[in-house]
């Protein structure tokens, strides 16, 4: 009786917990590392702001177990790799996390990881 009262251990977040839609990002960077675990999986690119600093994004995709029935696998990116990247920002103005995000290859390739993406949640696609 008591786990069924019980929090589920991994129960994942409100998006609009985390992040504001009314401010949406869009940058260009380098993959520096991607951390594959549960409950998200996180891809951090650095990146240069408009004045010319180096900036570290952390870009929240969905649960491993999701993106790798979408076709993504731990190797689709890779540090070195330049990406853009279209999401929302977090709502605590120092936090440097992206939401609802889509991550594009240097060729063209889309990669869905947001929770709650509409139409062809697929992993890897072509423009």
């Amino acid at each position: 009786l008591v786990s069924v009262l019980s929090p589920p251990l991994f129960a994942h977040h409100s998006i609009s917990a985390e992040f504001d839609s009314t401010k949406p990002i869009t940058f260009t960077g380098k993959v520096t590392m991607i951390e594959w675990m549960n409950p998200h999986i996180y891809t951090n690119i650095e990146a240069k702001d408009p004045e010319g600093k180096v900036v570290g994004y952390r870009v929240e995709g969905g649960p491993p177990n999701s993106l790798f029935r979408q076709g993504w696998r731990k190797d689709t990116l890779k540090p070195g790799d330049t990406v853009t990247v279209t999401g929302i920002r977090a709502k605590i103005p120092t936090s440097m996390n992206i939401g609802v995000a889509t991550i594009t290859t240097a060729d063209g390739k889309k990669i869905y990881g947001a929770q709650g993406q509409t139409g062809a949640a697929g992993g890897a696609t072509s423009n």
